[in-house]
């Protein structure tokens, strides 16, 4: 009787928690200077981006996480002219930016510029705007970056993978100090800030140093399948503009799969054991 291979994406998400997708394809590997990186076909998610044996992005799920860690903030602000993307190589982030018609220009900050190439050769649907003419791609360190442009811009999204290794020094309060230095004066920060069920001791931290810097500070949570937990927070700060007051009326129209005016207004609405961890 004839056996078929059977090929698997496991991510060891804890010490006892893993997720595993079945793979029908391995289309890329490669040793970059910076991380292990593959992309590959899943049966359930579609073709899925793999850092360090880490899960970063599919195109199943991708749009929850990048219309989420943009239109918040970018609904928020009246205005926002002038955007840095710190991380988030594949470009999901950057394709959604682009969508607001006040967009004059996207900075794109990315370390590992492999990550880049390899998304506009295998993950098309995501990164189809790092190409637009208002996109300036920079291969360079988003902290020394954010350290060299003192109010600069109008919105900051910081699309960084988990805090290990080199990603650490994003999950830090001189990291969040060096942001505000680097927002106009009324300008917001938007920080994917892992999960509330397997981060719990991160998380405080995290918000407590943002509120140290910033006057406003807000989480919010969405649904990422491939996260770990599933449930994934992101947590804003902001100089002016508190996204509890936006008008849901005067939100533009956007073609977005997750993101709408109610929820816009139903992500910061946390369940007691997410409004426990920040306290």
């Amino acid at each position: 009787m004839e056996s078929k291979l059977a090929l698997w994406v496991k991510e060891q998400q804890t010490d006892n928690l893993a997720l595993s997708c079945r793979v029908s394809k391995v289309l890329h590997r490669e040793k970059t200077p910076f991380q292990d990186m593959a992309v590959v076909d899943t049966l359930q998610y579609g073709r899925m981006l793999v850092l360090d044996n880490i899960i970063q992005t599919t195109v199943g799920d991708e749009f929850v996480y990048h219309e989420m860690i943009t239109h918040v903030a970018l609904n928020t602000h009246p205005s926002p002219k002038r955007v840095l993307v710190i991380g988030g190589g594949d470009g999901g982030a950057v394709r959604e930016i682009v969508k607001h018609t006040s967009i004059e220009k996207v900075v794109h900050c990315e370390i590992d510029g492999a990550v880049i190439e390899v998304a506009k050769k295998y993950l098309p649907e995501i990164s189809c705007a790092l190409d637009n003419p208002k996109v300036e791609i920079i291969i360079d360190d988003g902290i020394k970056h954010v350290r060299e442009n003192k109010k600069t811009y109008d919105v900051i999204v910081v699309d960084s993978p988990d805090p290990i290794g080199p990603a650490e020094g994003l999950f830090s309060a001189g990291f969040y100090e060096d942001l505000a230095a680097a927002l106009k004066d009324d300008g917001i920060f938007v920080a994917q800030t892992e999960s509330p069920f397997i981060n719990r001791d991160l998380i405080p931290r995290l918000y407590r140093d943002i509120a140290g810097i910033f006057p406003i500070t807000r989480l919010f949570l969405a649904n990422v399948p491939t996260y770990p937990g599933g449930l994934w927070s992101f947590t804003m700060g902001s100089k002016k503009y508190d996204p509890l007051g936006v008008d849901r009326e005067k939100i533009p129209e956007l073609k977005t799969r997750y993101y709408s005016p109610a929820i816009h207004q139903a992500c910061f609405v946390l369940p007691p054991f997410v409004q426990e961890l920040l306290k």
